[in-house]
């Protein structure tokens, strides 16, 4: 009798404890004990070696430019966990009406993981359960979104591929709404980061993913909510936006920070702990902030560009042209400032090629050699060279007026 209560025992604390960490996504730290972020963060102000990051793929990309700063796998194939829900979040910004109620159905309500704890039957409206996605990572909240905008989760994964190829993601895949592991749900580091660029730019979003804390409505009955993200209001700075956790996809967390005019996200996935997930982010951003800054390209190609006109503007000849002066300029840029290592600004280099010997006509537009800019042995930008001005092809009547022109000169010539 004893040993078959006691194989009861054994098989309930399987069922109940061990089984379930095996398959969710959960937010919530059983183990570790709390963070000592401040000496984190103190020890972190020096960092210069990238080497001792834990994380297995990470990213820092620059907002304005959409620009890797620093990166380490930053374009293989990861699971994802939580961080899921950026993306759930933004298709339900984008395609529901915030303030409608829903009911929970019972799918949603007996969704494990992290939860906002809903019940079948609780009535929530869609802006509360995105507070309950994004702070409190509810894997409930997440399924009742999918089947509220989407009208199944299936349903709602094809919204979030619509949305991930429309961001050009190819190497993004979404199954669920929350990111409980699935080998068919993916995404790399940048793309999350490119992802989250893009989501931040959703006024509703940034505000969610930037609270600490709020007070949601289930039932008409208040529940207040704290966000998961540990360096919100405490890493000068961040404003957001998600963490992420299950067996298959480590730690994650994704974080946006700016400071002064510079303003990045940095993504770090599959660290082995809170703690490094934590101490990886706050390096990187530290490292970041520290050894990076803004540099003008615009106002760099613009000097150079004009001593290059001045030295090489006369060798230009147009066969057969009606002018042999001709106009150019580069065209524009796609990005005018760009951030750049500290250091490695003095290594800029500038190179111009062009056609010199042009065949008439040639039209407004018309591509005549480009430019390249190299930064440390990297190519950081290319552009055009183009001519703004139209010259004709000669024809008879040229040819015609250049010759009694010529006669007139010889014949006065002749007279005097």
């Amino acid at each position: 009798m004893k040993k078959r209560l006691y194989l009861i025992f054994i098989l309930f604390f399987t069922i109940t404890f061990i089984y379930p960490s095996n398959i969710y996504a959960d937010e919530i730290d059983y183990i570790e004990n709390e963070l000592n972020i401040d000496n984190i963060i103190e020890t972190s102000n020096n960092i210069d070696n990238l080497s001792i990051i834990n994380s297995r793929a990470y990213v820092v990309l620059d907002r304005k430019s959409n620009t890797v700063m620093v990166g380490k796998n930053e374009s293989q194939k990861r699971k994802m966990a939580s961080t899921t829900k950026i993306m759930t979040a933004l298709v339900v910004l984008e395609n529901s009406k915030l303030d409608t109620i829903v009911e929970v159905s019972k799918k949603s309500a007996g969704t494990g993981g992290s939860r906002l704890g809903l019940k079948a039957g609780d009535k929530i409206s869609i802006q509360d359960l995105l507070y309950g996605l994004m702070l409190c990572s509810g894997n409930d909240a997440a399924v009742c979104l999918a089947e509220s905008v989407g009208g199944s989760v299936d349903g709602f994964s094809i919204l979030m591929n619509s949305k991930a190829k429309e961001l050009n993601l190819t190497n993004t895949n979404f199954v669920t709404p929350h990111g409980l592991d699935n080998n068919n749900h993916y995404t790399t580091a940048y793309e999350l980061a490119i992802l989250s660029n893009y989501a931040l730019n959703n006024p509703l979003f940034l505000k969610i993913v930037g609270t600490k804390s709020a007070t949601v409505y289930i039932n008409g009955y208040p529940k207040t909510l704290s966000n998961t993200n540990e360096l919100l209001g405490v890493l000068s700075g961040v404003y957001g936006i998600k963490t992420g956790f299950t067996n298959g996809a480590n730690r994650c967390l994704v974080t946006a920070c700016k400071r002064n005019d510079m303003d990045i996200i940095c993504v770090v996935l599959g660290a082995d702990s809170k703690k490094f997930r934590t101490q990886d982010s706050i390096r990187l951003i530290e490292y970041t902030f520290k050894n990076f800054e803004y540099f003008n390209l615009k106002d760099y190609i613009d000097k150079e560009f004009i001593d290059w006109k001045q030295l090489n503007n006369r060798k230009f000849y147009i066969d057969k042209g009606t002018s042999q002066s001709i106009e150019i300029k580069y065209n524009d840029l796609d990005l005018e400032i760009v951030p750049l290592k500290k250091q490695s600004i003095s290594q800029n280099t500038i190179s111009f090629s062009a056609n010199f010997n042009l065949d008439a006509p040639i039209s407004n537009g018309t591509v005549i050699g480009n430019i390249c800019v190299v930064n440390n042995g990297k190519t950081i930008c290319t552009t055009d060279i183009i001519c703004i001005s139209d010259i004709m092809k000669k024809n008879i009547f040229n040819y015609l007026y250049i010759f009694f022109k010529s006669f007139s000169s010889i014949l006065n010539s002749s007279i005097f």
